[in-house]
């Protein structure tokens, strides 16, 4: 097994082929090592990918038997699943997810408590050893598996971001991909004053109209064409899991996802004046100005989120963000307790 494992364990995340790299067998023995590995209680999300269903019956087998009990949220986005990590003081969480990949693909994003990252810098390594291995003695106390709606407190805690009066009443056009955001974006959109217009909403993992990747343009096109076209005053356009999101302007055109950061950073700084702000090497040195020019203290990263999140810990930052579309929130993973520390 140790040339398949070498193919599906990347450096961040556990992605492959299904079923011919990534299949139940993995997905079980996955779901053991990593309960063992992280702790007595696992939160697991899962996306709309054809296999997921099948994968995530595997992979909850393989966390009890281990004798961790398992948290079902259903279907959501990454970030809800991370959120969810935190705000319920987990000690870890297991996406099952290929993100942006064509829809053979399928995978795991694995995080530890206060969703840090389980990378191959800390933890992937170790499970991989286990799954490896092949010994997996059932536990004489099985753990139990529950159900909980993590949707409604996370689109709470997202409204807690924004004063929802002072949002204009704008006509927003939104790409899900036939992703995840097909599902959490509408109800976020109920408490806002938007008029929102959705686009492949429908939740289908064969992506039957375009890959859920924006980062490439041509996934964009019509998008782009339609907000010109029918006048929006703003498009949207997310990957897969909902965890990345590229912004379109009236105009058409793309705003990359450093843009992005550097248009919410005022706001972000004079809520908390003098904090520190992460972003990778790759944006615009637009955004390190910013960040001084309001207050705040910059901080460079490499690309990837196993680096910014251990540097927004490090510096005690209120966002970190990259030109990829991502965005790291610091109030996004902490109970509520531990928000303002």
């Amino acid at each position: 097994m140790t040339q398949p494992l070498d193919r599906i364990f990347k450096a961040y995340d556990i992605r492959g082929i299904y079923p011919d790299e990534l299949n139940e067998d993995i997905a079980y023995r996955i779901g053991y090592a990593a309960a063992k590995q992280l702790g007595r209680e696992i939160l697991v999300g899962r996306d709309m990918r054809l296999s997921s269903d099948n994968l995530f019956s595997a992979l909850i087998r393989g966390i009890l038997d281990s004798g961790s009990d398992a948290i079902d949220c259903g279907l959501v986005s990454t970030d809800a699943l991370y959120f969810g990590v935190g705000r319920f003081g987990l000690p870890g969480g297991i996406m099952i997810t290929a993100s942006h990949n064509p829809p053979e693909y399928n995978g795991f994003k694995i995080c530890g408590r206060e969703a840090i990252p389980v990378s191959g810098a800390s933890g992937l390594p170790e499970i991989k050893q286990m799954v490896s291995k092949g010994e997996f003695p059932r536990s004489k106390q099985p753990g139990r598996m529950r159900r909980i709606n993590l949707l409604s407190p996370y689109i709470e805690h997202i409204l807690s971001f924004v004063e929802r009066g002072k949002i204009a009443p704008l006509r927003i056009l939104i790409d899900a991909g036939n992703g995840m955001a097909g599902k959490v974006v509408p109800l976020l959109f109920e408490h806002l004053p938007c008029r929102l217009t959705g686009m492949y909403f429908e939740l289908d993992g064969s992506f039957p109209h375009h890959l859920a990747n924006p980062i490439i343009p041509d996934n964009t096109i019509e998008l782009r064409r339609r907000v010109v076209e029918e006048k929006f005053d703003l498009g949207a356009a997310f990957d897969g899991d909902a965890d990345r999101v590229f912004l379109v302007d009236e105009r058409g055109e793309l705003i990359g996802g450093d843009m992005l950061l550097a248009l919410i950073l005022k706001g972000l700084l004079e809520k908390n004046p003098g904090a520190a702000v992460v972003y990778n090497l790759i944006c615009s040195r637009v955004v390190p100005e910013l960040i001084e020019e309001y207050g705040g203290i910059p901080i460079r990263s490499r690309v990837g989120h196993a680096f910014i999140k251990p540097l927004m810990r490090k510096h005690n930052a209120i966002i970190g963000g990259e030109h990829s579309g991502h965005f790291y929130f610091r109030n996004n993973c902490l109970r509520p307790e531990r928000e303002n520390g």
